[in-house]
């Protein structure tokens, strides 16, 4: 928050001025007040604009600086009060300091399987190898070889793995969501980790914060946690009276169960029902499709490190002796897969020189599904570069949103990718489109909790797997052939017939998208 402090702290000292000022006893005698108000007003705006094209630009992408001037321009005070609350994606000194002791802990014990794992790298498609290698050098954990995955789109389903898993754990259970909400599509999932402590096993559950208190059933859920006795937190909580203040939506976007360190389940699926429990949701009988997927091997005990971090910088636990036997992780299966953390705490945009590095090996297809597909100009480099030298590209979207700005933000897009040869499918409603991966010809795949936006690149914490592997992508292939059953093409004569006011919306959310 170093440029809202900088400007906050420069009006604070022109008002230090004019109370100075005031202590002369005449100095209110004879004052043409309306003249008087009209100065102060006037001067006020003028400090606010040529503070900000100092402050705001400093750091920060063109394309946000630039909206956050023309906010601030055209409303001064209404964007200057809005730049101190969200103006800087920094994380306070205390929680950097955690997360960048819990990220030399992990990276120690990572350091030292890579050393065992050897230079198995050099076997992988050069483009590839050099994605992992840059993605180890910006936090992601070694990608690990040994690993059986499958991968359930069925939402019920989902959390009925995520519980028989629970049931079956021996030493502990531990438990991340953005919303993690108890309600009757969850219910057995909790009973699951009621069970696991009534039988000694340590269940340890984080939840973000800000995502609690604005979804329904907060106190049901903090009461449930409490009663079957698991040691819970809060991830990233904005109490401002007990000293936890942050810029509020920055927030904790993961999703990760682990289970003794063997079985990992990641992906986009909260735990909460498909309806998200809103009554406008359920007015619209809106329901979300989500993909997650059930790992086995060491990439699990990747899962647990991000969640150990996690643990830490909330708790102040350090629980890295969990990870000692790492190197002795079973080898169920035959791929490749590396975890690739990301957040303010990493500070690169690691996910998305990650993705942008794969996105270029593309020869043959490139398929993505987003439910929140804002790009940046890097990706929209990647996607023009892909189909001019001969790689289908397909995008998957919902036809409906469920966030306003998001969605028409996301359709400013669509003349620009139709016109570079990008197919766009939107899957039918009501159903949202919520899951997040892509696939990069028969090779490797991502999946994970990141959208292709500037939020996930810039703002949550993330959390991603890269796997190398032809029967992952296979069983992927299979997921996007449901969705092209349930989906329909947008073609560019479609597009060109949407109504003016669609085209308004559309250029305004652009324009907010960027003020990151």
């Amino acid at each position: 928050m170093s440029e809202a402090v900088a400007m906050s702290s420069f009006l604070l000292a022109a008002g230090d001025l004019l109370a100075a000022q005031s202590e002369d006893a005449g100095f209110w005698d004879g004052i043409n007040w309306p003249w008087a108000w009209t100065t102060l007003v006037w001067v006020v705006d003028n400090v606010i604009r040529i503070v900000a094209l100092f402050v705001v630009p400093r750091n920060r992408r063109p394309t946000a600086g630039m909206a956050w001037l023309m906010a601030i321009f055209l409303l001064p005070v209404p964007g200057l009060l809005l730049f101190l609350l969200i103006g800087g994606n920094r994380l306070p000194k205390r929680r950097r300091r955690q997360q960048a002791e819990a990220t030399r802990i992990i990276g120690d014990v990572a350091d030292r399987e890579e050393a065992v794992l050897g230079t198995y790298l050099e076997s992988l498609p050069p483009g590839i190898g050099n994605a992992v290698v840059l993605g180890r050098s910006l936090g992601a954990q070694p990608m690990v070889r040994g690993n059986a995955a499958g991968i359930c789109i069925d939402y019920e389903e989902s959390f009925a793995q995520i519980a028989s898993a629970i049931r079956g754990a021996r030493r502990y259970v531990h438990v991340e969501f953005y919303i993690l909400v108890l309600d009757a599509s969850t219910e057995d999932v909790f009973a699951a980790m009621g069970e696991a402590v009534s039988r000694g096993i340590e269940v340890r559950v984080l939840l973000d914060h800000v995502s609690a208190v604005r979804n329904p059933g907060t106190k049901r859920t903090r009461r449930k946690l409490d009663e079957i006795g698991v040691h819970w937190a809060y991830m990233l909580p904005v109490r401002p009276w007990r000293g936890q203040w942050q810029r509020p939506d920055l927030r904790n976007h993961r999703k990760i169960v682990v289970i003794d360190g063997e079985i990992g389940f990641m992906g986009s699926q909260n735990l909460v029902d498909s309806s998200y429990n809103k009554p406008s949701n359920q007015r619209r009988g809106l329901h979300w499709r989500d993909l997650m997927v059930r790992v086995e091997g060491p990439a699990a005990l990747g899962l647990e490190a991000v969640f150990l971090s996690d643990w830490y910088v909330e708790t102040g636990q350090g629980l890295t002796h969990l990870l000692h036997d790492r190197l002795s992780a079973a080898t169920p299966g035959d791929l490749d897969c590396q975890v690739l953390p990301s957040g303010p705490g990493f500070g690169t945009e690691n996910n998305l020189q990650v993705f942008l590095s794969l996105l270029y090996t593309a020869k043959h297809r490139i398929s993505i599904t987003s439910p929140y597909f804002v790009p940046d100009g890097a990706i929209m480099h990647a996607l023009r570069a892909a189909t001019s030298r001969g790689v289908y590209v397909e995008l998957f979207v919902s036809e409906i949103g469920d966030q306003a700005v998001v969605y028409h933000a996301q359709r400013s897009y669509y003349e620009e990718l139709l016109t570079a040869g990008v197919r766009i499918f939107m899957y039918r409603p009501p159903y949202i489109l919520h899951s997040k991966h892509f696939t990069i010809d028969d090779r490797v795949a991502v999946v994970g909790s990141s959208n292709m936006d500037q939020r996930s690149f810039s703002l949550n914490m993330e959390v991603s797997m890269v796997v190398h592997g032809e029967s992952f992508v296979s069983d992927l292939d299979r997921v996007v052939e449901h969705y092209h059953a349930n989906s329909r093409e947008l073609t560019h004569d479609e597009w060109r017939k949407q109504p003016l006011r669609s085209q308004l919306l559309d250029g305004l959310a652009r324009l907010t998208s960027a003020l990151q």
